[in-house]
This record gives C-alpha cells, structure tokens and sequence, in this order.
C-alpha cells in the first residue's frame, strides 16, 4: 500500500503517500480502502480526513495504467465505498487535485483546500473523459452549466475560484493538516446529516429547453472533429436525466467508447512524447545550465518583438536592437498594443502592461548588448545578414554568452563559422506568433557545447515553450518536412486541384488552415528569399513556380491583399483569385500539364506521406532523436491535429508503415521517381515488422 492509516484524536487521517505525485496507483487505492475500512471499525473515531504527504494532492491517474489497464480495485468502486461511508469524509486539498484525485475528492463530504492549491478534470485533453463520476457528480454539486464548461475545457482552477463555484467548502489557512482535521471535528460535532453529492438532484428544469443541443453545436464549432467532448456532453446530459446510479451507468459506457477510440490512443501519446522531449541522449546528468539573467534580441519586427515578450513574460529583461529609431519604435508600439490587447480582455492589468513594458530596453549601438547573457537574432533569412549580425556579436558578447540564431533553415554550423565561439552558438527557432506558438527548436551544430543545450532547453521551460533538440541540416525537422508538404501541394494544383480544394481538404483532416494559405499568412516572400541561398537541385522548382510569379508580381500573401488568394483589407478570409488562377494556367502552359481530376483523399495522401518520408530520413540522420519529436514539432509549430498523434503516429497507427510504404513506391512511379525515394529506414522497419518505438 502507499500510504497510512492514523489517529488524531477523534479524527483518522488516510494519509496517502506515493511519490513523486501521488499517482492514484493500486497501492493508493488500497491505502484508501483500508483507512476506510479501519475508520469504520474504530469507535473513536468520529470524522476521516484525506490528505497526502508530498508536494501535492492526488494529481490524477498512474499513468503506467495507461498502457497496462488499472488493476483491482478499481477507482469507481473506491470512491463508492467513500461515498457510502457513516462518518464525514473531508478531502485535505494542496498541490493539485486533478482527474481522479478530484472524482476521490468530489466522493468525500467537504472538500478544503489550501490558497495556492488547484482543481480540475483534465481528462478531455488525454481524449477520454471523467470515468470515475466526475461528470455525474460536479453537475450535481455546483449545477450543470457551471460544471459542463470545466469538464469540456480541461483547465486547472485555483481553489479560490473553486469556492466560489461551490466545490471547495473552504479555503484554509496555514497548517492544511490542522486546519482540515479541524473543520472535521467541526463536522463531526454538527450533528447533522453530511452532503453526499450521490443523492443531489439537478432541476432539469431549470435549464433552457435546447441547452444540450446547443453546447453540442458549440463544441461541434470550438472542438472541430474531436471525440470526447461530444461524449461529455452527453454525460452531462446524463447527470441531469437519469438517476444517480444510472447516470454512472452512462458514464461507464461513453468512457469505454472514449477509450477505444483512435483519438484517445494518438492524444495519450502526445502526452507522453511532450515528457519524452527533454530527454537528451549523449548529455552527461551533471551538465549545468548556464544562468540566464538578461537577453537581447536583434530586430524589432514580428518575430522579434514576440519573441521579446516571452522572456518579459518571465521577468527577465530584454534589450532590443533595432538599426533604426523608427524601427525601433514602431516595434515596440506593436508589442505595446499587444501588451494592451490582452489588457483589454482581462489577461493583464494595467500595472502588468507597464512592468513588462519596462523590461524592455530598447537600443540602436551593439555595444549596449555586451552584458547579455544570451542573445536571440532574429533578422532576414540570408547568410549574408547572419553573417553581418554574428561577426558584430562575435565583438561586443561577453564569454560565455550564448549567440542564438532564430534561423528557419540556415546552417547553424556555418552561423557558428562567424564567430571565435561555435561552442557558445545554437539555433533557437521561434514559431509565428513567437508570444503564442508553444515550439521553440533547438538546433544544435556540430560544435555546439551541451551545457548550451542544456539552458536552452531550461529557458524553453522558463518561456513556457516545448523545447525539441533538432540536428543541423537545411530546415531542421519542421521545415525540412515542410518541403514535401508544400511541393505536393504546389504540384497538386498545377495537375488540377484548385488552392481552395487543396485546402480545405488539408482543413477538413484537421489542419488549422491548409498550406497554401499558411504561405499566404507567414508571406511567399519569405520561401522566395530562402531559395535564393539553395542549390536549385534542392528543390522541385515546378512546385514553386506559382508562388514564386506571385511574389515577382508583388502578390506576397496578406500583408499585400494578395498571394494565392485575394484578400479584402483588414479581413484575412481568403477568396479565390481569378489573378492567381490566370498565374495556374500559364504555368501549366508553361509545363505542357493538362489539368485532371484530383481526390481528396489524394491530396491527403501526397501532402503528408510526403512529409512522412522525409521524417524517416531526418529520423536516420539522428537530425532527431524520436518520432515522437517530430510528432511533437508538427503538433506545437504547425498545428497537425493532437487527435492523430503527429504525423509520424499517424502514418504508422492509422495508415500502417507497410501501407504507407506502398503508396510512396505507387507515388514514385507516377509523380516522382526522385522525390518519392521511399526511406531506407521506412523499408527496414517495414521488412522487420517493427515501428518507430524501436528505434528508441
């Protein structure tokens, strides 16, 4: 068992004990069983208290059950035996109450819980739901339309808030353990009849007739093509229909059918690739971080001017180097504005706007970034620029500051060549919007030092960022993956598909918009000035013919009302473009390519087996080190679908390996003998019968 049994005076304490999370294992399980089963039995004692030792409360599930299923006894019939029992259960809340320790407590009478404690059900992010009577008893303890929304959304809520929506009885000060042991004894001494949540009602009612009707058609919009939320729902529904055994019952039900779902499977791998992420192979355990007290970052643009707000986010300062006054300016008031955005919505205060604001110094001299300890470029992406900036920085950085590139696909190795200190230079990629997107790629060159590393991945964590280590070659993981993703895309609508019809299929499979329109959003400009660097042997030119006329043509996406769709100002919906679509035709001209019929399925299938393949090299190359990295880099950096995994679990869990190889050889022989060369590693691992997980 995981934990104990006590007395204090006429209050027994289970004391669960497993750390480093209190994981409800089966030894947790059994802890509580048997507590409770000795409290009964025991006379004296008048009231139980839950509590654990450790860092936290029960923060949820063992997630090594995950894989083995749960073992006897099972969490319901737990929490049954705590709802049944004769004497007022108090759960004792710190840390963090989550899933299951939350349905542990939600089974007691009164829930207390500590200031900086949290609550929450976030079972819906791992595609499942509440299995254990979270979604039968919080609608019935705080009312349906409170409890639906943080079932649905998953997030943590702090315990003062958690009072005033009615689930935690009260907010304690100082010593938990006193301070719950006596509330109890204050219960116990009552004399009236303790709340179990089991026997409340919910006044069906009260709600509005077409409630559930109308939350389904919600989530239908806000939660596009997800499982479980829709089964929540239903739950929910449930609690305020049925009896409480029968709502249990329902529960039951839509749990399993959560589980057997293939989103259930891809979003539980995504939870355990994140925890993979920072483990990096070949750093010895003793590796320190370097401190990072002050960062500059070059240029003021978009990137910039994001990626200068994650570190004053964090209360670290940031001096800002622009090449002009105006530059500079207008940076920041674009950073000010953002500052002031989410003011206006209640993210941040007034006082918070202008202490961030203060973090940021802005400069025009190199000079004034000599006592930075890292130093972030993020200016054009030529190697002629770089080399500008790095020989600069090479001059005024201190020893021992780290020089990061935000580079999208150049070289770090040749990077690091401008400088006496390739030890001390590494890419650090931020994704648009640098402030929003959670992907920071850490790219390390062949020279890089791992205690560099190392920090960088500990700032990623200080930035709340999800730090991926990437090898040095042309795009990295994401953008080198990119390349078969867009060339598919481009050739797709040379041979007949429409940029609508390639995007909105690439939408509808769970994109957040389709490719083409992302060039749009990021601008063609940028691809166009990166080929400027490249061989063209390393590219299909035929892919990007269009949009490279586009761009000669001053049509560079949105910031011109015009790329591969026309764009109304101050409005980014794309509409279709009779301009572009003159471009598509002379080109196929050009080519002597007479359009055809192009499927769906097709454009599925090109767009991300194309990707996959290039994933297989980057995987043999050791430019990553899991496919679960690059699962995770498409998932935080390009918007792929979380309920499919990534797209290297998608190819292998929902195409199958063996399958998707057939089809790269297929697409060989009628696309691209070239650029549909199946992976030798996609062909060992198909001819072993193995999956990526071996490779680990």
């Amino acid at each position: 068992m995981s934990g104990r049994f006590e007395k204090r005076g006429p209050v027994g304490v289970i004391l669960v004990d497993n750390p480093p999370v209190n994981a409800i294992s089966q030894g947790v399980r059994l802890c509580i069983l048997d507590g409770l089963k000795q409290a009964e039995a025991d006379a004296d004692v008048k009231a139980v208290v839950i509590a654990c030792a450790g860092r936290t409360f029960m923060a949820g599930a063992d997630i090594a059950e995950f894989k083995t299923g749960p073992k006897e006894p099972h969490l319901p019939d737990v929490i049954a035996a705590l709802d049944q029992s004769s004497k007022p259960l108090v759960a004792a809340i710190h840390g963090t109450a989550f899933g299951g320790g939350l349905e542990i407590a939600l089974g007691c009478n009164y829930r207390v819980a500590v200031r900086d404690a949290k609550v929450g059900l976030p079972e819906v992010k791992l595609g499942i739901l509440p299995g254990a009577g979270g979604t039968q008893r919080l609608p019935r303890l705080i009312g349906v339309e409170k409890a639906l929304p943080i079932i649905l959304s998953g997030d943590p809520i702090p315990a003062p808030k958690a009072a005033e929506l009615g689930i935690i009885d009260k907010v304690v000060e100082g010593d938990l353990m006193e301070a719950a042991i006596a509330f109890a004894e204050e219960k116990a001494a009552s004399g009236g009849k303790h709340p179990r949540i089991s026997e409340k009602t919910i006044d069906r009612a009260a709600l509005p007739e077409t409630y559930f009707d109308d939350m389904r058609r919600q989530v239908a919009k806000e939660k596009r093509n997800l499982f479980s939320p829709q089964r929540i729902v239903d739950a929910v529904e449930a609690a305020a229909t049925l009896s409480f055994d029968d709502g249990m019952a329902k529960e039951r039900q839509l749990f399993m059918a959560c589980a057997m779902n293939s989103q259930a499977r891809a979003l539980q791998h995504v939870f355990f690739a994140e925890r993979q992420v920072a483990k990096i192979p070949n750093i010895a355990e003793g590796v320190t971080p370097r401190e990072i007290k002050s960062v500059a970052v070059i240029g003021a643009g978009t990137m910039g001017g994001g990626i200068a707000m994650n570190f004053a986010n964090a209360g670290i300062p940031v001096t800002v180097l622009e090449v002009s006054q105006e530059g500079l300016e207008r940076g920041l008031g674009v950073v000010r504005k953002n500052y002031e955005r989410s003011a206006s919505r209640g993210k941040l205060t007034a006082a918070q706007v202008e202490e961030r604001m203060a973090l940021l110094k802005p400069t025009l001299s190199y000079d004034d970034l000599k006592d930075a300890d890292l130093i972030i470029e993020a200016v054009f992406e030529t190697l002629e620029v770089k080399k500008q900036v790095f020989t600069q920085l090479d001059r005024v950085a201190k020893p021992g500051a780290i020089l990061a590139s935000n580079t999208s696909y150049l070289s770090i190795d040749t990077i690091a060549s401008y400088t006496s200190r390739p030890q001390d230079v590494l890419g650090m990629h931020f994704f648009s919007p640098a402030n929003v997107m959670k992907l920071l790629e850490i790219v390390r060159g062949e020279k890089t030092a791992s205690d560099v590393l190392a920090t960088a991945l500990t700032v990623a964590k200080t930035i709340r960022k999800v730090g991926v280590v990437a090898g040095n070659c042309h795009g990295f993981i994401g953008n080198r993956m990119l390349q078969g993703y867009g060339r598919e895309a481009g050739l797709l609508v040379l041979e007949g598909a429409t940029p609508s019809q390639v995007d909105k299929a690439l939408y509808d499979f769970g994109m957040p918009m389709g490719v083409l329109q992302m060039g749009d959003l990021a601008g063609l400009d940028i691809g166009y000035r990166s080929r400027k660097d490249q061989s063209p042997d390393a590219y299909e030119p035929k892919s990007v013919r269009v949009a490279d006329r586009l761009v000669e043509m001053g049509r560079c996406g949105q910031k011109t009302s015009g790329g591969y769709y026309d764009y109304e100002p101050g409005d980014r919906t794309p509409k279709p473009s009779e301009v572009t679509q003159k471009v598509i035709d002379e080109v196929r001209a050009e080519y002597g390519i007479t359009p055809r019929a192009i499927s769906d399925q097709e454009i599925i299938e090109r767009c991300f087996l194309a990707m996959v393949n290039i994933g297989c090299e980057v995987l043999r190359e050791g430019i990553a080190y899991r496919a679960s990295d690059i699962d995770i880099v498409y998932l935080y950096g390009y918007g792929f679908p979380a309920y499919r995994g990534g797209p290297m679990f998608w190819a292998e869990n929902e195409i199958g390996l063996r399958n998707a190889l057939e089809k790269i050889k297929g697409y060989a022989e009628t696309v691209s003998a070239r650029w549909w060369q199946p992976s030798p590693l996609l062909e060992r691992l198909v001819a072993e019968g193995k999956g990526f997980a071996s490779l680990r």
